[in-house]
């Protein structure tokens, strides 16, 4: 264990918080994994990580059923999903020690959501997964490409717009083997992470094929070109120019990586909420309030919200 370095906390330990605590308790961390369904199987045989890029690792880890038997957490790495939000603000503030670092993973606006819930002792940040991660089995997470997370301060009591803050939660995952970078502007980090995720999560659901197949055809490759598009205009009328060519950049990244199924196919699959406040209502919302549509994306939300139904059978 590294001496005098923060107790890191991991709360949602999925695929996204299970491979970063796995990641971080192997290089010495002290990391502390709070659980749901799979606490029994994780507690009675670790976690189980299967990496194309840091080979098979098993590890018995420090597993919680309850943030109340955790000790208090310098670090919240929060992979939970943003459906969860609202039980989330609770768990975390009863995890964190004083002046606890909160990293949220997932999502454009859910850290306005959880601001207010939140002490004011605490800073909260964002965190951009570049990362081709899903949970293979209970206790097991398969990891088949990339893996950086950028991070971005959105408040807390930090000053200079908390850059000694993102500049230390960047250095734990640097240490842990993991390229992390500091993003001096959230927001735009976010909708960097839509250009990817607004085409690929729900055409996946809707078209029940992972990356290769929907690389694989012209037309769903013109579909996936024009959603990027239209997420660009979006950020450019919010105020946030992404950089020239980028989403071709994203494109080209695509058609080199293996075969992936994006967490919403896993969550639909398997009949869970879809995360779409996050990827598609809230930016759609603001893109709207700036004056700029954007009927691609506004079509592919609503085919999923109907999908999503939860009365509706299946």
């Amino acid at each position: 264990m590294h001496p005098h370095t923060p107790r890191i906390g991991i709360i949602g330990s999925g695929a996204i918080g299970g491979f970063y605590g796995v990641m971080l308790a192997r290089a010495g961390f002290d990391v502390h994994f709070l659980l749901r369904s799979e606490y029994q199987v994780v507690r009675e045989q670790g976690l189980a990580l299967d990496s194309a890029v840091h080979g098979k690792l098993l590890m018995k880890v420090q597993a919680y059923a309850n943030a109340a038997d955790m000790p208090p957490c310098d670090w919240l790495l929060v992979g939970a999903k943003a459906t969860s939000n609202d039980q989330l603000a609770p768990v975390i503030v009863q995890a964190a020690a004083p002046g606890a670092k909160v990293l949220l993973l997932h999502g454009l606006g859910v850290e306005e959501q959880l601001r207010p819930a939140l002490r004011g002792d605490m800073h909260l940040l964002g965190g951009l997964c570049f990362i081709c991660v899903n949970r293979h089995a209970p206790g097991v997470i398969r990891h088949q490409a990339l893996g950086a997370v950028n991070l971005g301060y959105h408040s807390g009591p930090a000053r200079e717009g908390g850059a000694a803050v993102v500049r230390e939660g960047a250095g734990l995952f640097q240490a842990a083997g993991i390229d992390s970078q500091a993003m001096p502007n959230l927001d735009l980090a976010r909708w960097q992470k839509l250009v990817w995720n607004v085409p690929y999560n729900g055409l996946s659901v809707l078209l029940g094929e992972g990356t290769t197949g929907l690389m694989a055809s012209s037309h769903s490759r013109a579909l996936i070109q024009a959603l990027m598009a239209e997420v660009v205009q979006g950020a450019g009328a919010c105020g946030h120019v992404l950089p020239e060519g980028y989403a071709e950049h994203l494109f080209q990244m695509t058609e080199r990586m293996p075969d992936y199924w994006p967490s919403m196919y896993h969550d639909y699959a398997l009949m869970r909420p879809l995360e779409l406040q996050a990827i598609y209502a809230e930016p759609l919302a603001r893109a709207r309030a700036a004056g700029c549509s954007l009927p691609r994306t506004e079509t592919l939300y609503q085919a999923l919200s109907f999908l999503d139904d939860s009365d509706r059978p299946r």
